[in-house]
């Protein structure tokens, strides 16, 4: 046994590591992405020949592991929590087709939205899918509940998800850590994973079949518990990181059920309420927990939490709003200085994006009422002062998309703009269909050669993008590249009018690499030359 200091994703990668695990699939997003770049480094991983290569995007990665659990071996798939929704349609079907090796879901949520469009709460899929979560309230869990959970997974041949949030995946602890396991030997399924309707019908009536033991396995889990006071009055349902911020609140006050394994441990919570005369749940994200509570106990049952009210409805909880639902004192409340500016993101200085912009710009100007849709990424930016240039930015590919539905209706121009990792993630489907119905829209993939905004991972098209597009359909003669400098701005305005002005589809390549990619290359061919 020995201790290691980890931020939370890092003792989900090596608890993952020393649990067995085979392969890892992922689409770096932010707060998930330190999981599987740990994994990429890790010594033994590297030295067992573990699968840590990026997807191209979270269903391909989600596919990919159910692959490899096909196989036998132990697969961990990681994403942000608007992943979940990318590989929805797998992650659904693989509880239906079950699995054979172990197989985690590790969806990392984002209360507060700190780089993510919504607060969407991962728990929710689990429960639509209707398979176990694993919600560790510290680091040290988060390496145990690793291990737990391909247990589990393989126990009741059923993918697990294991949900964390941004403030646990993003601070460190003190973790004890084990001797790692061997990997699965490689064992192919031979039960049937064809989802023709009479065998989905079957599968289905087996997925019914384990909730029940799901169910046991929450109750009994050491991971679910309940603490109780010397004089109950208010119980406390504390789900994942929630119970650290009840801990901090309130100390032992109170009766608490702590909840990091689910479904929720009925039994307990019952308990919970035959000693107190009310219940407060606390769980940081969308009340998942506090609904099922209602239901559990009827709507007579004296209830408080998110829903309401007691607690906020958005963003993340502090020990703080806690202590004060709670009716306790708090800690110092810090407000914002005042007479102080905001301080938006901006590009880096040298970014090819300003440049992108900088020469739409000139050139959308001498239209009227033009607009740009754009797409997920550090692009995005260009929405802010001072170039203003985006007026739409909804999920993964909706550039293209949205810019041939605004075509459709007779916009003109209709520009998309869109990186290129997101233009392999989820914008080629949106250009096939605009290249079937020749749409007159342009669009622009600025090419940074890396997938910038989560920290310059492998972007999977990198040098092929012309290729891509002219497979896909687009007219070699309409397919451009540029470089994005201020010394080619009379040559990028006049290749952007020119494929305005084109009816039809064009593709504007400006491609330059993130000038932060480029600055650790020119470290590492120093380093290299000494």
């Amino acid at each position: 046994m020995a201790k290691k200091l980890l931020l939370g994703d890092e003792a989900i990668a090596l608890g993952a590591i020393d649990a067995g695990l085979s392969g890892v699939y992922a689409y770096p997003g932010t707060p998930s992405t330190e999981i599987t770049e740990f994994i990429q480094n890790n010594k033994l991983a590297r030295e067992r020949g573990i699968h840590s290569r990026w997807s191209t995007n979270e269903k391909t990665a989600m596919e990919a592991a159910l692959g490899m659990s096909y196989s036998g071996k132990r697969a961990l798939v990681c994403m942000k929590h608007v992943g979940m929704n990318v590989c929805a349609d797998a992650f659904v079907n693989s509880a239906i087709t079950g699995v054979n090796g172990g197989l985690v879901v590790l969806a990392a949520d984002d209360p507060s939205m700190h780089s993510s469009q919504n607060e969407q709460d991962s728990r929710f899929y689990a429960k639509f899918a209707m398979v176990p979560i694993f919600e560790p309230s510290n680091q040290q869990e988060a390496y145990d509940m690793v291990g737990a959970a391909f247990e589990l997974s393989e126990s009741l041949k059923v993918p697990v998800v294991m949900r964390v949030v941004t403030r646990l995946a993003h601070s460190r602890a003190a973790v004890t850590v084990g001797e790692a396991r061997d990997e699965n030997p490689l064992n192919v399924s031979r039960d049937s994973w064809v989802l023709l309707p009479g065998i989905a019908r079957r599968k289905y009536v087996e997925l019914l079949g384990k909730q029940d033991a799901m169910g046991e396995a929450a109750e009994t889990s050491v991971f679910n518990r309940i603490e109780k006071a010397e004089k109950p009055s208010v119980g406390i349902i504390a789900c994942g990181i929630g119970y650290n911020y009840v801990k901090e609140a309130a100390g032992n006050q109170f009766d608490i059920v702590k909840v990091s394994q689910y479904p929720i441990p009925a039994e307990k919570i019952k308990e919970l309420a035959s000693r107190n005369d009310s219940i407060m749940v606390v769980e940081d994200g969308q009340p998942v927990v506090e609904e099922q509570v209602r239901g559990l106990l009827g709507a007579g049952y004296p209830l408080c939490g998110r829903l309401t009210g007691d607690l906020p409805r958005t963003g993340e909880l502090t020990p703080d709003c806690v202590a004060k639902a709670l009716g306790l004192p708090g800690g110092p409340v810090f407000e914002p200085a005042k007479n102080l500016a905001a301080r938006p993101p901006q590009f880096c200085q040298g970014c090819g994006h300003r440049d992108v912009y900088t020469a739409l710009n000139q050139v959308l100007a001498t239209y009227p009422d033009y607009r740009v849709f754009g797409d997920i990424g550090c692009y995005t930016l260009g929405a802010l002062p001072p170039f203003r240039a985006l007026s739409s930015c909804v999920d993964m590919g909706a550039s293209i998309t949205m810019a041939k539905g605004a075509a459709d209706a007779g916009f003109f121009p209709s520009v998309a703009v869109i990186g290129d990792s997101t233009f392999t993630h989820s914008g080629m489907t949106g250009l096939l269909d605009a290249v079937n119905e020749n749409s007159n829209i342009v669009v622009v993939i600025s090419d940074n050669l890396t997938t910038g905004m989560t920290g310059g991972q492998d972007s999977a098209g990198t040098n092929r993008y012309e290729a891509i597009c002219v497979g896909i359909g687009v007219d070699p003669a309409h397919v451009r590249v540029v470089v994005p400098l201020p010394k080619n701005m009379e040559e990028i305005t006049r290749v952007i009018r020119e494929e305005i002005e084109y009816n039809g589809v064009s593709v504007i390549i400006p491609r330059r690499e993130c000038m932060q990619t480029l600055q650790r290359h020119l470290r590492e061919a120093k380093k290299n030359a000494k």
